[in-house]
């Protein structure tokens, strides 16, 4: 009976060994839900509709995104993704906020990035500019760090939250300049634009997908791209190396990561839709308008990036001596 039992037991494993591999060959039989850690209406949430819109097509399935904004860097989704079952059917499309400058803020903020989640590749990287109102007497970035010692503490720095990429940014430059000025936190983008627009704050820094109608506009003047190379949307602004800055280099980013422990088949069957959906020519032309430049890559090269910059970040708040909330 014993044996019996024994062989018994053996045959239910082989049995579902085929049965799992069938499972990630039949992925997916349902809807994706794209978690965007952020508000509606900013740079992350319009990127990841047009991307999801193709992506969809190409998988044959529904993709249903899901904002989650709030926490630090985008951690609520972020959290959500952790929690979620790796099957493939709950990712994470994001910036840098939930995977490199949130953790680096915040010690205690719920997870390892580089251990709870399973990098499937970065998609797109996008010019991002500091840009002022144009009340401010200013015109170029120097200009722009005069001033501010000029005016010690009164000086506002909009931000899309406490510990996102642009709020480590404006630390940096104040590392670098030893200026003094105020960082002013708010939930995403759209919240910071409006109030840039309105004169409640000077300075904001934001990628040409959602501020670039605002500079064209005339609404916001840019003075710096945080690039290594200008941008063909606006080739006269210079980039923040080209008037001393070479330190500030943030261009903004956006990537896809699901939870550990999704099967290496689902990953690189994704990572292979996306690459498709994002050689798609309309929906090449249509993130090409909002001054998008499409970088697919490997997991394994994202994965490298993800921790190359925790590092980086981490070095800037140590530095600054900023404390999560």
């Amino acid at each position: 009976m014993l044996l019996l039992a024994a062989l018994g037991a053996a045959s239910a494993l082989m049995a579902l060994g085929p049965a799992h591999a069938q499972d990630s060959r039949a992925y997916p039989n349902r809807p994706i839900k794209v978690i965007v850690p952020f508000p509606p209406g900013g740079p992350t949430d319009g990127m990841a509709r047009i991307i999801s819109e193709r992506l969809g097509t190409v998988l044959g399935a529904t993709i249903v995104i899901d904002n989650r904004g709030g926490g630090a860097g985008g951690s609520v989704g972020a959290k959500a993704v952790v929690a979620a079952d790796p099957d493939g059917y709950t990712i994470l499309m994001t910036p840098g906020g939930s995977l490199t400058t949130g953790p680096a803020v915040h010690k205690n903020i719920g997870y390892d990035p580089l251990k709870a989640f399973t990098p499937v590749g970065l998609l797109i990287v996008t010019h991002q500019f500091i840009s002022v109102h144009p009340s401010l007497p200013v015109n170029t970035l120097p200009e722009l760090v005069a001033y501010a010692r000029a005016n010690p503490g009164k000086l506002t720095w909009g931000t899309q939250g406490f510990g996102t990429g642009n709020h480590l940014l404006a630390e940096l430059l104040k590392l670098e300049t030893g200026i003094n000025m105020v960082t002013v936190p708010y939930r995403g983008t759209a919240p910071m634009l409006a109030a840039v627009l309105a004169g409640e704050i000077q300075v904001v820094s934001d990628p040409s997908t959602t501020i670039l109608p605002h500079i064209q506009a005339g609404r916001v003047r840019p003075l710096a791209t945080i690039t290594d190379e200008r941008s063909p949307k606006l080739p006269d602004v210079p980039t923040t190396a080209e008037v001393g800055y070479p330190k500030l280099n943030s261009p903004f980013w956006l990537g896809v990561v699901a939870p550990a422990s999704t099967p290496p088949e689902i990953v690189n069957k994704l990572n292979a839709a996306f690459r498709e959906a994002l050689n798609d020519p309309a929906t090449r032309e249509r993130l090409d308008a909002l001054g998008a430049e499409i970088k697919i890559d490997t997991p394994e090269t994202f994965g490298r990036m993800i921790a190359s910059q925790l590092a980086l970040w981490s070095g800037v708040v140590a530095a600054a001596g900023i404390k999560g909330e």
